[in-house]
C-alpha cells in the first residue's frame, strides 16, 4: 500500500502550488517534500506537476488524483484532530541523532528531567543529516558540516583531541621526545607502543598524524573497541596509548588513573554543532537539550 504521508504531502504542494509553502505546514523540509513527491509519482507512473522556478503546476493527471483523494485525506485529518489524545499533545516526542558518547555524557545524567520523549539514533553522520531532511530525525549533534539545504547549523564547543596513556605505561622517553622537539624520533616510537582504537575515532587519528608527522597513512591499533568510552575504561590504571577527545576524559584526567602525553604540535580542534531544520515545529524542545548540554560542558571545563 502506498504511503499515506505521500497522498499527505502531494495534498500540501497541490493547494499551495510551492514546495516552500508546502514544507512549512507540514513542518518538514524542501528536500523531504520533493522526495516524496517523486516517490509517489515513482509509485503510479504518472508525473502530478510540471516543475518552474517558482511553482508547482499540477498535470491533468495531478488533477484527478486530487480530486479522488481530497475528501478523504480532509476526514481523515477531522478524525485526527477528534481523537487525538490530550497527553499526546502535551508530551512531544525528539528524535535526536548522535554518537554513543555524547549520549552518554550529556543525556544519560539528565534524560529523567525532560518533559518530552527522546529517541536516540546513531549512525554516521551523513546519513544521520539525510535523515533530518527527510523529517525523520528532529536534532543532530554533529563535530563537521554536512552540506544539506534547509538544515541550520550552530555551534556549540570544541573538542580537542589529545594523546593519553594509562598511568602504568612506560612513557619517560615518549615525554623526552616531545619535550624536545624531536618528531622524527618520537614517530617509531609511538607506533611500537600498545594502541586503542574504535570506529569513530580513525578519521580524527588520521588527521592529528597527518597534522604531526606529515603521514597520510595511520597504522592499525592494536585493540579495537566499541567506543571511546570503552578505550578510556580499557586504558584507566592500565598500559596503552590513544587519542582521545579531551570531554571525554577530563574526570580520568583528574583522578590520575590516565595521563595526557600531547596535543600535538599543533592542536587538532573539531566544533561541535547543533542541525535542525530551519522550519522545525520543536524550537522548544531543541533549545532545552541546548541549554542541558551547554551546563554539563560548564562542569567539565
Amino acid at each position: 500500500m502506498v504511503n499515506l504521508e505521500w497522498y499527505r504531502t502531494f495534498k500540501a504542494v497541490y493547494e499551495e502550488g510551492n514546495l516552500t509553502k508546502a514544507s512549512e505546514i507540514l513542518f518538514s523540509s524542501q528536500p523531504g517534500v520533493s522526495l516524496h513527491i517523486g516517490s509517489l509519482e515513482s509509485y503510479i507512473g504518472f508525473k502530478l506537476f510540471e516543475r518552474t522556478s517558482r511553482k508547482m503546476i499540477p498535470t491533468e493527471r495531478g488533477q484527478i488524483l486530487y480530486d479522488y483523494i481530497v475528501d478523504s485525506l480532509n476526514r481523515l485529518e477531522k478524525a485526527e484532530q477528534h481523537f487525538k489524545k490530550k497527553g499526546l499533545e502535551e508530551k512531544p516526542t525528539l528524535s535526536i541523532g548522535m554518537c554513543s558518547e555524547v549520549f552518554q555524557v550529556f543525556f544519560e545524567p539528565n534524560i529523567g528531567t525532560l518533559q518530552f520523549d527522546i529517541i536516540a539514533h546513531f549512525g554516521e553522520y551523513p546519513q544521520m543529516i539525510k535523515e533530518l531532511t527527510e523529517g525523520i530525525l528532529d536534532l543532530v549533534i554533529i563535530p563537521e558540516l554536512v552540506n544539506s539545504e534547509g538544515v541550520t547549523y550552530k555551534p556549540f564547543f570544541k573538542e580537542k583531541i589529545q594523546l593519553i596513556a594509562g598511568k602504568n605505561t612506560d612513557t619517560e622517553n615518549i615525554e623526552n621526545l616531545i619535550a624536545d622537539k624531536k618528531w622524527a624520533e618520537l614517530e617509531p616510537i609511538l607506533k611500537k607502543q600498545i594502541w586503542y582504537g574504535s570506529h569513530n575515532v580513525m578519521e580524527y587519528s588520521k588527521a592529528f598524524w597527518h597534522q604531526n608527522f606529515d603521514k597520510k597513512k595511520l597504522f592499525k591499533p592494536n585493540f579495537l573497541v566499541p567506543n571511546i568510552i570503552s578505550i578510556i575504561r580499557c586504558i584507566s590504571n592500565g598500559q596503552g596509548l590513544a587519542l582521545v577527545p579531551d570531554f571525554l576524559c577530563t574526570k580520568q584526567l583528574e583522578k590520575n588513573s590516565v595521563k595526557l602525553l600531547w596535543e600535538g604540535r599543533v592542536p587538532l580542534e573539531n566544533t561541535f554543532y547543533f542541525a535542525f531544520r530551519e522550519n522545525s515545529r520543536l524550537t522548544k524542545e531543541i533549545t532545552q537539550i541546548e541549554k542541558i548540554i551547554s551546563q554539563e560542558i560548564e562542569k567539565i571545563y
